[in-house]
C-alpha cells in the first residue's frame, strides 16, 4: 500500500486539474526505474489508463496505479509534498530505501 499524505493530495489534485485530468477518475502513476544517483529512481505522472499488470489503491482520495515489479519497492512509501522557498515538490518516504540521494529522487536497497 502507498499513502498520501494531505499536502501531497491538495498538490496532487491541482495539478491533475491543471494538467486536464479528472483526480476522482483518473489515476497518479507511481513508479521505479533504473537510474539516478543511487541506482533507482522514482516516477511520477498522471494517468488515465489502468494496464492488466497494474496494482491500484486509493488513499485519501488519490488513485494510484503501481506496475507490480514497482510495487516490490514501493511497498509502505508515503508520498508526501514540500513546498515553500526550500521545498523539494513531492517526496517520497520509502521505509525500504537503505540509502538515499542528496536530492531525495534517487535510492537503492
Amino acid at each position: 500500500m502507498i499513502k498520501v499524505s494531505d499536502t501531497a493530495r491538495r498538490k496532487v489534485v491541482e495539478l491533475m486539474t491543471e494538467e486536464g485530468y479528472d483526480a476522482s477518475n483518473d489515476f497518479v502513476r507511481v513508479g521505479v526505474k533504473s537510474g539516478g544517483c543511487s541506482g533507482l529512481s522514482y516516477e511520477l505522472k498522471f494517468d488515465k489508463l489502468q494496464n492488466e499488470n497494474d496494482k491500484v489503491f486509493e488513499d485519501n482520495t488519490v488513485r494510484i496505479l503501481v506496475d507490480k515489479k514497482s510495487f516490490l519497492y514501493l511497498v509502505g512509501t508515503i508520498l508526501e509534498y514540500s513546498g515553500g522557498l526550500n521545498g523539494k515538490g513531492f517526496v517520497f518516504n520509502n521505509p525500504n530505501a537503505q540509502r538515499t540521494c542528496g536530492c531525495g529522487e534517487s535510492f537503492s536497497l
